[in-house]
């Protein structure tokens, strides 16, 4: 079972547009991308390595070293908990809230 705690890490990690701009460039760039992230996102350097080391260290995407550059990637299941977590907060059907005690839901 995923905690809370492992929950809100997951959903803090995300709550950046920077961050969520550099998921979007790395989900359409499959495949190794380093220093090109930078660009596509149009921040500093050092601004963008903070933001990487955040989703790396949140396990949301990886960085292996390729030579003299860093190699980023998605990694596909990270945010899988915190999907079925919000898929859990989906409404109940119209007309099953807050039913008269003893009746059943068509």
């Amino acid at each position: 079972m995923v905690t809370d705690d492992t929950l809100a890490e997951l959903a803090k990690s995300l709550a950046h547009p920077a961050r969520l701009r550099i998921l979007r460039v790395l989900l359409a760039t499959p495949g190794c991308i380093g220093g090109e992230i930078v660009e596509a996102v149009g921040l500093a350097q050092s601004t963008v390595s903070e933001h990487l080391r955040i989703l790396k260290a949140a396990g949301i995407i990886t960085g292996e070293i390729d030579g003299p550059r860093i190699c980023y990637a998605l990694s596909p299941d990270a945010l899988a908990p915190l999907g079925a977590f919000i898929a859990s907060l989906t409404p109940p059907p119209e007309g099953a809230c807050c039913l008269p005690a003893g009746k059943d839901i068509p």
